[in-house]
C-alpha cells in the first residue's frame, strides 16, 4: 500500500448496470490493462471483475495476518453494495528461486477503481475511491459504461509456434529421489510439480483465455489476475475455503483418473479411482487434515464418512466436502492461512514435505496451487486453490502442473499425469502437445 491502511477511507457508490457481461466488461477495459481482475465461482452465481487498483496491499514472512489487519484498518463508506479485496498468497514465502514472475510479492490484494459483480441476473457497478465520490467522478464512471457497451472485441486463438519441457529431466530424477526419501520414512507424501513453457506468433489475450475457459471448464472456478505486463490465470476445480455468514465451507480434492471416451469407459474409470488404495490414501491424508482444522477453527463441524466424484472436462477427482461453523473471533484469512497448502499440494507431514519441495523441486510456483480468491468487509470470502493455470507474459505462456509423490510412485506414470492436467489450459491458448 501507498499509506498506512489507518489512515485509508474508501468511498463507495453503486450503480445498477443492464446490458453489459462480465467478460465485456474485463475485456473492453484495455485502458486499465495490468490492473485487471476476473473471478466466477464454480457454480456461476457469482462473477466479479475488477479494473484499476485504488488500493494495493501486500504482505511479506507473515502475509495472511499482515493483509488483515491492513484491510480491517481501512474505513469505510458506502452508500449500498461493500467493496471487495482481491488476490492470493504465493505458495511458500521460503523459496527464493528466480523464475519467471519477477518481482512478485509474496502476498498481493487490490480494491478496484470500478468494481462489477454478477449475482444470478443482476448486474452493479461500484465506483472505489480513497476520495469522496463526486458528480464529476459518476459522470465519468456512467461514460466509461456507456463506451464498454459499444466496444467491438474480438478475440482470437493465439498460434503456437514452440515448446519446452523445461524441467523435465530433473523432474523425473525429482520424482526418483523423493520416492527413496519417502521410502525411507522422511515423509509420507510430497507434491513435485514442473512447468511447460509456450511461445507464441503473437501476444496472448487475456480475455481471449478468459473467454476460452469459461466455455471450456464450466465447473470450474475462473480466475485471472494482472500485474504489470504479467495475467496470472486458470480453471480450477478446487475450492479451499468459503466463508458465508460466519458458515466456512472447504472441499478436500486429492486423487485423479483421466476422463473416459464413452460414458461407460468414464463409469470404469470413476470406480477404480474410487476404489485405488494408493489414491484413497491420498485423498485421506487430506481429509484428515482439513478435519483438523475445522475442529480448530469451528464451533461445530461435518465431513462424509466416503469420498464421492468430482468431475470437469479432462480429470476426475476423489472429493470430499467439508463444511462447519466458525467461532466467534475466527476469519476466513486465518483459516486459510491454516489450510494452506493441504497435503495435495504440499504433502505429509507439511513441514517435512515443502522442505524437500524446496530442495528437489527445480521451480519457484510463486502464485500456482497457492489461495487466490476474494474477501468482503463483513468477513464473507472464497478462496480456491489456483491449478490448471498459466503465467502470460507477452508473446510466452508458463503452464504448471503437478501430483503426489508416495512410496511407489514411477517417474514415468507421474510425468504422464502432469500432461493431462496441462490440457485445460494448453486447449484454452491453442496449443498440442503431441503426446
Amino acid at each position: 500500500m501507498q499509506q498506512n491502511a489507518s489512515d485509508v477511507t474508501l468511498y463507495v457508490t453503486t450503480m445498477e448496470v443492464t446490458t453489459i457481461t462480465p467478460l465485456q466488461f474485463f475485456s473492453a477495459s484495455d485502458m486499465y490493462k495490468g490492473q485487471r481482475y476476473f473471478w466466477q465461482n464454480r457454480e456461476a452465481t457469482l462473477t466479479i471483475v475488477g479494473v484499476g487498483n485504488v488500493l494495493t496491499l501486500t504482505g511479506t514472512d507473515n502475509r495472511f495476518n499482515e493483509i488483515e489487519k491492513q484491510w480491517k484498518a481501512i474505513h469505510i463508506h458506502a452508500n449500498q453494495e461493500q467493496p471487495i479485496l482481491f488476490g492470493g498468497v504465493t505458495f511458500d514465502q521460503l523459496n527464493d528461486k528466480k523464475s519467471e514472475w519477477g518481482d512478485f510479492p509474496q502476498a498481493l490484494f487490490v480494491v478496484a477503481k470500478y468494481q462489477f459483480i454478477q449475482k444470478g441476473q443482476q448486474c452493479f457497478m461500484n465506483i472505489q475511491s480513497t476520495s469522496p465520490i463526486t458528480a464529476k467522478d459518476q459522470a465519468e464512471a456512467e461514460a466509461f459504461l456507456a463506451a464498454i457497451k459499444t466496444a467491438t472485441i474480438t478475440l482470437e486463438k493465439p498460434k503456437m509456434i514452440a515448446y519446452t519441457e523445461p524441467e523435465k529431466e530433473a523432474y523425473l530424477q525429482a520424482v526418483k529421489e523423493v520416492t527413496t526419501r519417502i521410502r525411507n520414512k522422511e515423509a509420507d507424501k510430497v507434491v513435485l510439480a514442473r512447468t511447460l513453457a509456450l511461445q507464441f506468433e503473437n501476444q496472448v489475450q487475456p480475455a481471449q483465455l478468459i473467454s476460452d475457459l469459461l466455455k471450456e471448464q464450466p465447473d470450474c472456478y475462473i480466475y485471472g489476475l494482472e500485474f504489470g505486463q504479467r495475467f496470472f490465470t486458470g480453471a480450477s476445480p478446487e475450492r479451499l475455503v468459503h466463508v458465508a455468514k460466519h458458515h466456512a465451507y472447504s472441499a478436500c480434492v486429492a486423487g485423479s483418473i483421466k476422463r473416459g471416451v464413452t460414458a461407460a469407459e468414464d463409469e470404469v474409470l470413476g470406480y477404480t479411482l474410487l476404489h485405488d488404495d494408493k489414491n484413497g490414501g491420498e485423498h485421506q491424508h487430506v481429509v484428515d487434515m482439513i478435519a483438523d482444522t475445522f475442529k480448530a477453527h469451528c464451533t461445530t463441524y461435518k465431513v462424509p464418512k466416503q469420498p464421492q466424484l468430482l468431475k470437469s472436462r479432462d480429470i476426475q477427482h476423489l472429493y470430499t466436502p467439508v463444511e462447519g461453523v466458525l467461532k466467534a473471533q475466527k476469519t476466513i484469512l486465518q483459516l486459510a492461512k491454516d489450510l494452506h497448502p493441504t497435503p495435495a499440494l504440499g504433502g505429509v507431514p507439511r513441514n517435512k514435505a515443502m522442505a524437500i519441495i524446496r530442495q528437489h523441486e527445480a521451480m519457484n510456483r510463486e502464485m500456482y496451487a497457492s489461495p487466490i480468491g476474494w474477501l468482503d468487509t463483513t468477513g464473507d470470502g472464497e478462496f480456491a486453490v489456483a491449478l490448471r493455470c498459466a503465467l502470460i507474459h507477452d508473446k510466452q505462456a508458463y503452464l504448471y502442473a503437478g501430483g503426489g509423490i508416495v512410496a511407489d510412485s514411477e517417474p514415468q506414470s507421474e510425468y504422464e499425469e502432469t500432461l493431462v492436467k496441462f490440457r485445460p489450459m494448453l486447449r484454452a491458448l491453442g496449443g498440442d502437445l503431441h503426446e
